[in-house]
Parts: C-alpha cells; sequence; structure tokens
C-alpha cells in the first residue's frame, strides 16, 4: 500500500506491505533507529513517538494508519544546526539515563506531557511515564530531567 505521511518535517511516499509496524517502517524503512523496538506488545515505551503531537506506542500502530499523519522522532526533536531540545538537553544534564534503551521513549513522552500539561506535577509527571520502563535508572533521574525541561520550557 502506498501511504503518505511527514516525518521529522520531511514529506514521505511509501510502498509498504499493509501489516507492517510503525516502528519497522521508521527503523527499516527510513533508517531512523532512535525509535527502538523493545516488547513489541506496547508494554515498555521505547519505541513512543509523537503522531500529530500525541505520544503513541509506534509497534502498536500500523505504518498505513499513520496516512497523512505528522511523525515526530527522536531524530526530529533537535534543531537542524543539532542544538537540542530543551528535553534533550535536560536528560543529559540531570542524567537521566544509563544504558540508554527507554530514553527516547522517555524523552517524546516527556514531550507529549509537558507540551499538553505544561504544570503538571511530580506525581503527574510519574503517572504519565508509566508506560516507559526503564530497568537501569530507578527513575529519579528521569523524573527530575522532566522537571528541568518544564523550567527551561516556561522560561
Amino acid at each position: 500500500m502506498q501511504i503518505q505521511l511527514k516525518v521529522n518535517g520531511r514529506a514521505i511516499t511509501a510502498d509498504v506491505p499493509p501489516n507492517t509496524l510503525l516502528v519497522q517502517f521508521l527503523r527499516e524503512h527510513l533508517r531512523l533507529t532512535g525509535t527502538h523496538q523493545g516488547c513489541d506488545t506496547a508494554q515498555c515505551g521505547a519505541c513512543t513517538v509523537l503522531a500529530d503531537g500525541r505520544s503513541i506506542k509506534a509497534c502498536n500502530a500500523l505504518a498505513v494508519q499513520m496516512q497523512g499523519a505528522d511523525i515526530t522522532t527522536i531524530e526530529g526533536l533537535a534543531a537542524a544546526d543539532g542544538t537540542l531540545h530543551p528535553m534533550q538537553a535536560a536528560f543529559k544534564e540531570c542524567h537521566g539515563l544509563q544504558c540508554g534503551f527507554c530514553t527516547p521513549g522517555m524523552v517524546m513522552s516527556a514531550v507529549d506531557l509537558l507540551a499538553h500539561n505544561p504544570g503538571a506535577s511530580e506525581a503527574e509527571i510519574r503517572e504519565q511515564l508509566e508506560g516507559n520502563i526503564c530497568r537501569c535508572t530507578g527513575y529519579q533521574n528521569i523524573v527530575h530531567a522532566v522537571q528541568t525541561a518544564q523550567k527551561a520550557l516556561a522560561a
């Protein structure tokens, strides 16, 4: 099937089998490997991307379902000159990562959270990130990173 969509601001037209998952399309067809493929059951959140400004798990959506959508992956957050998005910068500054496998999904979920709830409390941040599993950090630095980005985005 032919699909047309935007990925990281770039118009894409592609022929894909109808059973192609969005995560497969991004990683294998577009070579955007920052979107990680973890559990394949929408449990871990490593594959989280933004679709029309809302976070979705790319392992739980077919590429053909994204017809006409505007997809943003972790590669699309930074500015064209390489300047990190405030959320990426906060994760780096606050060491909100260890192995890094969950980081792209965490960042994308946090970007969605603050876009739709800029005044989120610590409890709301923790609740929003429940769908993203990190096996390394214990989450404290991740929550701190989101709060740091929250302040930067409010300034």
